[in-house]
């Protein structure tokens, strides 16, 4: 089919809530793509950091093939065993309570929100609040929407939900301010993705920690985007001074397949009960089979060890670039902040022309997700093409 036909009916059929890029894909290996015309793209999003052990990983899809020609299905009603084999993975991984699994982010944000409330509801609070930070994004569903200050300003979409605060972004002080007794959680992106890549500072993650302990809120970590390696450490947590007591993980962990979970540290217990939470789909046997086999290639150290000196190599070379102002975050999360007159998505737009896939998450920010799995070559190849890109740019 023609792009031209594949358009009309996507304009025709489907409601117009994405922006999409006049290519079809059709193939993927590793950190590879191919359109439909037969030409190679290098692939630095990663389907926004889901595909973070590359395109079709064969221990990936052998697992998804031997589970598919056994079982795909039969509810949460009854047991499967890579079900309760991902729940113990997941949890024995990080916070060692108790796990929740979902289809996606935020489902498992949905899942954080009521574990904070009816938590504080023990406590004794009546009205419990969620604070989280302005250019937060937690999800779209209303109640993730409602933790997401920037997309719940649209009044389009209002009322929002109540019982949700937002203060200054790394603000320690605003935060401590804004935490007290009816607070329920204080919900934070170790580093924030959508916004463009922005690191907290250690200063506010403990700030964050001590309102918490302080006022018996909880700290929820949602590592939607910097778990499963992304950062060099399997949750971006490890590499921070301070532990959740919730964490969110999606994107990543089902390897290409929807998967989310919401993990709770052992201290809460069993804070939902029977009927209080479910999903038809979540904790089906071929996406636990499939995030199985992704934990099985991150959970390495010799990969997360890779990951971050990857990292590390791609940050100075982009650094050095002219027209590159700054580079942030962490591991093989990295946000390429530009000089002022660069405008990001006309550099995203011939970067694609070039093969390379980048993402522009606000206008002077080029948001780099390469699979974890990327060699030195690629990378080099990557920071040669952002370069001719500058170059180009900077001649017009």
């Amino acid at each position: 089919m023609k792009m031209e036909e594949l358009q009309a009916l996507e304009q025709r059929y489907l409601m117009q809530t994405y922006r999409r890029a006049p290519v079809e894909f059709v193939r993927g290996e590793g950190a590879l793509l191919w359109d439909s015309e037969g030409r190679e793209y290098l692939d630095f999003l990663a389907g926004i950091s889901v595909c973070s052990v590359g395109h079709c990983h064969p221990a990936v899809v052998a697992a998804v093939r031997e589970q598919a020609g056994k079982l795909m299905h039969v509810s949460n009603l009854f047991y499967t065993e890579p079900m309760v084999r991902l729940a113990e993975r997941l949890s024995e991984s990080s916070l060692g309570g108790k796990v929740f699994l979902s289809n996606s982010g935020t489902e498992a944000t949905e899942c954080a929100i009521k574990v904070a409330r009816k938590h504080a509801r023990r406590r004794g609070v009546e009205n419990p609040e969620i604070v989280s930070f302005e250019r937060d994004f937690h999800g779209r569903t209303y109640g993730a929407l409602s933790a997401t200050p920037k997309l719940a300003e649209n009044p389009a979409l209002g009322p929002m939900l109540p019982g949700f605060r937002s203060v200054p972004f790394d603000d320690a002080g605003a935060l401590r301010d804004a935490v007290y007794e009816s607070t329920a959680a204080v919900m934070i992106e170790p580093i924030q993705g959508e916004s463009g890549i922005y690191p907290l500072s250690e200063e506010t993650l403990l700030a964050a920690r001590r309102a918490c302990d302080e006022t018996g809120a909880l700290l929820i970590f949602d590592e939607i985007q910097t778990g499963m390696g992304r950062t060099g450490s399997l949750w971006a947590y490890e590499q921070t001074p301070v532990r959740p007591d919730v964490l969110t993980s999606a994107k990543a962990l089902g390897g290409g397949l929807p998967v989310g979970a919401c993990v709770i540290g052992e201290e809460l217990g069993d804070v939902l009960e029977g009927g209080e939470h479910g999903s038809t789909f979540a904790g089906g046997a071929v996406g636990s089979a499939a995030a199985l086999a992704v934990l099985d290639l991150v959970d390495d150290p010799a990969l997360l060890r890779r990951v971050r000196e990857l990292g590390a190599g791609l940050r100075q070379s982009l650094i050095d670039l002219e027209g590159v102002t700054a580079v942030r975050g962490r591991g093989l999360m990295l946000g390429v902040g530009l000089a002022d007159g660069l405008d990001a998505a006309s550099l995203g737009a011939d970067l694609l022309r070039r093969g390379l896939i980048v993402n522009v998450p606000e206008p002077g920010t080029l948001r780099l997700l390469p699979p974890l799995t990327v060699d030195s070559t690629q990378i080099e190849r990557a920071v040669a093409l952002i370069a001719e890109s500058l170059l180009s740019y900077a001649a017009t």
